[in-house]
């Protein structure tokens, strides 16, 4: 007798909405939270996951590569992490992350500076930037990924990294620069986007655009600190915003499916494709729209053209002048003497000076204090 009751059950919900989320009494449509899950299987987030699990992977490894007791002579944070004057972020040095591929203007001036374009999104520019950024990252992604499932939302975070990518090589400086969070950003934007064309369909809008907000004003102060590329964040959340009116669909066609025991009473297996293909127009010219800025970003990288130099305050936008860290390295010599267990550090520009209590220092890092001092 249970078993039968069940199935009747089974009936009754399946009456009350149809395929597309109706309810066939009232011809209103279910509403669901915009954050929330929508079913409680969680087999579709391994995309995020994965993600997740490779920038941490490199940033051990960045880590490892930085070596902050050898290289620094233990002048360091924590043990393993740089002096906060150098990385307020609790991070690698400048040099660490320009030999793990982070996005520099120096590099860029030939066509052997191309593979930092797929280095530099891998990279997090320190403790709390990746801290901050992963956990932004899981939030948004992961109800992205149950909504909208694993592949469209694994297509807007790479495509969303890659714009970011391109985007900073119009802007980077001389200082080493990451671009891992377009990608936070790029799922920010498809998050607008999936809420704003399903405006109706979500209960919970005022508080969605809140949470979507504060992780946006977050993300983007923290890029307004060394080593952090914002324009490429930018781009990211233009790219994820175009990208979630192509490739996002209703959220109620992926309601989980009924258990259905031994007899299926009509309910369909698949939704049809042309639901999932709504709104043709908007689709093709979102499309269109991002192949255009794609397109536009690829000409101006490969022409190695440099927006600084026709705007004066871009900069601040990346970076805010503090003296408590540097926002641009700029080429500079020293001149260096060793006396008595010491090394002497004085900027020929300047005529700035760095008593180091130490010698042995390698020629990589007195470059890279040469440019601190300078700076």
């Amino acid at each position: 007798m249970d078993f039968w009751k069940m199935q009747e059950t089974q009936i009754v919900d399946m009456k009350d909405f149809d395929d597309n989320g109706v309810d066939e009494v009232t011809g209103e449509k279910q509403r669901i939270p915009f954050f929330g899950s929508m079913s409680k299987n969680k087999e579709t987030t391994w995309v995020i996951s994965l993600f997740v699990f490779v920038h941490l992977v490199v940033f051990f490894c960045t880590m490892i590569v930085n070596n902050c007791l050898s290289n620094s002579h233990g002048d360091c944070a924590l043990m393993f992490f740089q002096p906060l004057h150098e990385n307020p972020l609790l991070g690698p040095s400048s040099s660490a992350l320009g030999r793990m591929g982070a996005l520099r203007r120096i590099h860029l001036t030939n066509i052997h500076g191309v593979w930092r374009l797929f280095t530099s999104p891998l990279l997090h520019a320190g403790v709390f930037h990746l801290f901050i950024s992963l956990s932004s990252a899981i939030f948004i992604g992961i109800n992205l990924e149950q909504k909208y499932g694993p592949s469209r939302t694994g297509i807007i975070y790479i495509l969303s990294v890659f714009t970011g990518s391109l985007m900073a090589t119009l802007f980077v400086q001389n200082r080493p620069d990451v671009s891992s969070s377009a990608a936070l950003f790029g799922l920010i934007g498809a998050s607008f986007s999936g809420l704003i064309r399903d405006w109706k369909s979500f209960s919970n809008k005022f508080q969605a655009v809140m949470a979507l907000l504060l992780v946006f004003a977050v993300n983007f102060a923290l890029g307004m600190l060394p080593f952090i590329d914002n324009f490429s964040n930018i781009a990211g959340f233009l790219a994820g915003s175009l990208l979630g009116y192509v490739l996002f669909f209703s959220p109620q066609l992926r309601k989980p499916a009924l258990h259905k025991g031994l007899f299926d009473y009509g309910v369909k297996k698949s939704v049809a494709l042309k639901d999932k293909l709504d709104r043709p127009t908007l689709r093709i010219v979102c499309l269109l729209l991002f192949f255009l800025m794609v397109a536009g970003l690829i000409v101006a990288a490969l022409s190695s053209i440099d927006i600084n130099k026709y705007c004066s305050w871009c900069h601040y936008v990346d970076c805010v002048p503090s003296g408590k860290w540097i926002c641009d390295i700029k080429t500079s010599s020293c001149k260096t003497t060793e006396l008595r267990g010491q090394t002497v550090l004085r900027c020929l520009r300047s005529d700035k000076l760095k008593i180091l209590p130490y010698t042995g220092i390698s020629a990589t890092r007195l470059e890279e204090l040469c440019s601190m001092i300078c700076s």
